[in-house]
């Protein structure tokens, strides 16, 4: 490991970054150096630009997909490097505004009826029943469960948050029964490797047999049952503001968006079409003569 790569580290562990981060953003400045074959430290703004271009022209990243480079650079020269650079130094691509397909009721039932094994069922009726991130399902432990409280408590979700969400009568039936069923231990969904928590592969593996099996043609992942659980919360009188927490959402801007696909706001208004004056019949057109 090189001297600046042990500092960069270093500066990342003492601000407390996340392991996933710290790896990613390792990752990014070491892919940045071996393209130009020189240390960061001799190369500059030209540089960035001319990389970006590349991933975005040549490797054909995404918008969204060049986040973590700009915030690896970004991390490398303004905080390890002490480098007085501003941010048009490093362009951050506009992405474009996508809002989620949302499920109706009916259909997460439809969803949760087409699996058919109790350890399934009940990971990702967690996620719907209390909006969880597919990596927080993974990582719940037994203890978690609070039944006398009726709540769930999340450990260092993201951005490194504990919270707490509710825990629905309905669903602790269903933990009940399938700890009756699998007696965990530690962790509330162990994996494949003992001692170690259920992946986030085999979450997402799980939900997508189980839209396969249902017949639903939108497309379904963990994360579609945590948009459903906030937008349904909203549909049914729940404030922004409550929804954010029970989300643990760093900015309420970010719970805002759901306010544009709830139908409590979409369809509580009226279109001007439907105010219009409704118009004449159409006449129906002469009968044709019979000739024969």
């Amino acid at each position: 490991m090189t001297p600046l790569r042990q500092r960069m580290l270093h500066d990342m562990q003492i601000r407390n970054l996340a392991d996933n981060t710290q790896t990613s953003y390792l990752i990014q400045v070491r892919s940045f150096a071996r393209h130009f074959r020189r240390s960061p430290e001799l190369l500059g703004p030209e540089e960035i630009r001319a990389w970006l271009v590349y991933l975005r022209e040549e490797r054909k990243l995404a918008p969204a997909s060049l986040g973590a480079t700009i915030g690896a650079l970004r991390f490398l020269y303004r905080v390890t490097l002490k480098r007085d650079w501003s941010d048009e130094d490093f362009p951050l691509p506009k992405k474009p505004v996508r809002l989620p397909v949302i499920l109706s009721f009916d259909e997460v039932k439809a969803f949760f009826d087409a699996i058919p094994g109790l350890k399934h069922r009940a990971m990702l009726m967690i996620a719907y029943a209390a909006g969880l991130r597919i990596s927080e399902v993974a990582h719940l432990k037994t203890v978690d469960i609070d039944s006398r409280r009726m709540v769930i408590r999340v450990n260092q979700g993201k951005n490194r948050k504990d919270r707490y969400v509710m825990l629905s009568p309905r669903l602790l039936e269903i933990l009940r029964a399938y700890w009756h069923d699998a007696h965990p231990r530690d962790w509330l969904f162990p994996g494949d490797i003992p001692g170690r928590p259920i992946t986030p592969s085999a979450i997402r593996l799980a939900c997508n047999m189980a839209r396969e099996r249902s017949g639903i043609k939108k497309p379904i992942t963990p994360h579609s049952l945590r948009h459903a659980f906030a937008t349904h919360l909203l549909e049914t009188g729940a404030d922004v503001r409550r929804i954010q927490l029970l989300m643990g959402h760093r900015s309420l801007s970010t719970t805002s968006r759901y306010l544009r696909i709830a139908t409590s706001t979409v369809c509580a208004t009226t279109s001007p079409f439907d105010l219009l004056p409704h118009p004449e019949p159409i006449p129906s057109p002469p009968a044709a003569p019979e000739y024969f």
